[in-house]
């Protein structure tokens, strides 16, 4: 009986801290970066059935349209974030959504900056995930969320003739962890109780 009982506590205890971990990949933010090492704005990622959602939230891009893809890994290092290298392509596909041999897993619509330099908008990484798997943006180290200066023409190899890279993320779970801390409950309760008193 007592073998039954360690054996229901540690499969309990698994299947929590399993849990943890999918709720911290499931959904989190990260910076990004222009060419200076100055912060552009967020990225929030979020797991979606058979898609990541990308929110974006951005500011000093130049107005107009540009490309933006997943890049194979998680380095940004300025000014031309090369070390970001190629895009993601766990199926060594070509690029572009337009071409009947691609398209690389990290391709996405184009995002447009307002007159302001401002970006609001949604993107999503069809058929990738947060969670373990060939199409893992957080695979091995990580990717990273790259903005190019012009428009992907969808078409043009090896990355839709989109120009320089202009701002750059870290898809990595210890840079989520830095941006996003697990809260400590009881803490809130001390600073609500200063607060009052």
């Amino acid at each position: 009986m007592r073998k039954y009982r360690v054996l229901i506590v540690g499969f309990l205890l698994l299947w929590v801290l399993t849990s943890c971990n999918s709720q911290n990949r499931s959904m989190f933010e990260i910076e990004m970066y222009n060419p200076d090492g100055d912060s552009l704005g967020t990225a929030k990622l979020s797991e979606q059935p058979d898609e990541v959602k990308i929110k974006l939230s951005l500011t000093g891009l130049e107005p107009g349209l540009h490309g933006i893809h997943i890049h194979e890994f998680p380095k940004c290092e300025g000014p031309d974030f090369i070390s970001a290298g190629s895009h993601f392509n766990p199926d060594g596909k070509e690029h572009g959504a337009m071409n009947p041999k691609g398209q690389h897993k990290g391709d996405m619509p184009n995002i447009e900056a307002d007159p302001d330099g401002m970006v609001e908008a949604e993107v999503s990484v069809k058929g990738a995930t947060l969670m373990d798997g060939k199409y893992s943006l957080l695979k091995d180290e990580g990717t990273s969320l790259v903005i190019h200066e012009g428009p992907d023409d969808g078409l043009s190899q090896p990355a839709g003739d989109a120009g320089p890279r202009v701002a750059c993320g870290i898809i990595q779970l210890e840079e989520a962890a830095e941006k996003n801390p697990p809260s400590d409950p009881t803490k809130g309760g001390k600073e609500k109780k200063k607060e009052e008193g």
